[in-house]
């Protein structure tokens, strides 16, 4: 998925890293920073440009719309569910360790999607993937927290964030340029060359380093929140070939409810050691804010999976073209973060976050009504300058107010916690926008039985010759309700920033209250 410019500390949580690192050479420290730098930049380019690769993935592999999109929830679930504790080993079993470990399963899995033969030992292999990013990127994050001290480490994260955002804003384009002049496959290959030299890096300069007072893991609510998130969007994902009211669906949604059920359970009951302490929620500005995370990344997740299709398929765009497409997105979130930033901060986060997310849906609402096959510059690029503006708007204030809603003690925590609120978002955008469309097209896809319906869809998706152009006349129109019912996400996101974050107390005083 198309990466967005987010906090550092998003990425994971960086806990209790010493006041005072213990001095090393300037040489060190920077070759550290490197070796973090590329192995974090593994998960960015990977994330942004899967979604890129989809359509080409689904013909090569003759692959129906469930298992491919079955590509990018195996990686977000494992990612979402597990990145927190990711945060944690690292600092149990030492994060250098772990960074290694998790750059050893990234790029063995990479490998193995590269060469995967079917669809299903591709989902496998990046389910580990994901696995590999849960472990590598809070690792990264927290080896710079023990190498530099108090003073250089705010540098050296915004250099390690803005590398990640450059990474982000490339993925696609270089991905679609792999895509038409080499091979999909390649675009999991090259994280072969990054792998060994973040590795290389990492094993000759950066220093071991844990966290003397860290807890055991927290495996049975990790457990419980995987496999409750598994077992639903497995079962939405099923409702395009087996219907609403097959039984295997409903109790794939009943049994995923019920792990979810018995994770709070088991977070309330485990305060300790907990990998997302339920005590945080007691901040209306951090449970607010984890609900505009989940409607507004819900929103861009399942859009920035679902349009790459819409214009290779519908728009005619090769897969470069539609990389190249994103690429404003990215530019303008880099380059307007800090104004967003300095915004905040004169008229206070509830603006911005009412603000910022009414208008990343005036921009999906916008490509909801989109001419696909008409000229570039006057049907997609508008609306997409004008989810990037929303989004920009929106991130940074979003990651300072979740930061500083539960106390400076605590930040780290809560960063991670919203960074898993909104993998967790994409993933079910995938699974309940991909049971929208299906229903959308069957609908539009008059008198054709659900199996018929689902076999036409799998054609448009692939583009089969055999595609009829009724067929893709209903997927233009799903498509549009899909993109309209994210920008109601999103919309009603921005409401609920209205309605939950409170004032700071430098705009009261501006306004004499």
């Amino acid at each position: 998925m198309l990466g967005v410019s987010r906090s550092p500390c998003d990425a994971g949580v960086i806990r209790a890293a010493p006041a005072f690192p213990v001095a090393l050479p300037e040489k060190r420290k920077r070759l550290t920073l490197a070796a973090t730098i590329l192995g974090s930049s593994m998960a960015f380019v990977d994330s942004s440009v899967v979604n890129i690769a989809l359509p080409a993935i689904q013909q090569a592999l003759q692959a129906d719309a469930i298992s491919t999109q079955w590509i990018v929830n195996a990686y977000l679930l494992l990612l979402g569910a597990l990145v927190l504790v990711g945060g944690s080993a690292a600092d149990l079993f030492g994060r250098r360790r772990i960074f290694l470990i998790g750059i050893a399963l990234f790029t063995l899995a990479s490998i193995a999607c590269g060469l995967s033969p079917d669809i299903n030992a591709l989902v496998a292999s990046r389910a580990v993937q994901g696995l590999g990013a849960a472990l590598l990127t809070p690792a990264s994050l927290a080896m710079l927290g023990a190498t530099f001290d108090a003073h250089e480490r705010s540098r050296a994260i915004g250099i390690w964030a803005g590398v990640g955002a450059l990474t982000s804003a490339a993925g696609p384009v270089l991905g679609g340029w792999l895509v038409d002049h080499v091979s999909w496959r390649a675009i999991f290959l090259i994280n072969v060359p990054l792998a060994i030299a973040a590795a290389g890096l990492a094993i000759l300069f950066a220093s071991e380093s844990r966290d003397p007072q860290a807890k055991r893991l927290d495996w049975n609510g990790a457990a419980a929140v995987a496999i409750g998130l598994a077992a639903i969007t497995w079962g939405l994902g099923a409702i395009p070939a087996s219907g609403f009211h097959d039984v295997a669906v409903l109790c794939a949604l009943g049994l995923g409810i019920v792990f979810l059920v018995a994770f709070l359970a088991i977070e309330a009951h485990s305060r300790e050691h907990a990998m997302m302490p339920l005590s945080l929620y007691r901040s209306r500005d951090f449970s607010g804010t984890n609900a505009l995370t989940l409607l507004l990344y819900f929103a861009l997740g399942g859009v920035l999976y679902f349009l790459p299709f819409g214009l290779i398929r519908l728009g005619g765009y090769s897969a470069t073209q539609a990389g190249a497409a994103f690429l404003p997105f990215a530019l303008i979130m880099g380059v307007g973060s800090s104004f967003a930033g300095a915004l905040s901060d004169r008229f206070g986060p509830r603006l911005s976050l009412t603000s910022g997310p009414i208008i990343a849906a005036a921009g999906l609402m916008w490509l909801a009504f989109s001419d696909f096959g008409g000229p570039y510059w006057e049907n997609v690029f508008p609306p997409i300058c004008t989810l990037a503006v929303g989004m920009t708007i929106t991130v940074s204030p979003l990651t300072s107010t979740v930061m500083t809603s539960v106390g400076e003690a605590r930040a780290g925590v809560a960063s991670g916690v919203n960074n898993a609120v909104a993998r967790v978002a994409g993933l079910l955008a995938v699974a309940v926008l991909g049971a929208i469309l299906f229903v959308s097209f069957s609908h539009h896809l008059a008198n054709v039985a659900p199996t018929h319906a689902n076999e036409a869809l799998n054609a448009v998706l692939a583009g089969q010759a055999g595609a009829t152009s009724a067929a893709i006349s209903a997927f233009e129109r799903a498509l549009r309700l899909v993109m309209q019912v994210a920008a109601s996400c999103a919309a009603l996101g921005g409401v609920v920033g209205w309605l939950t974050i409170r004032q700071t107390d430098v705009v009261l005083k501006r306004s004499g209250n």
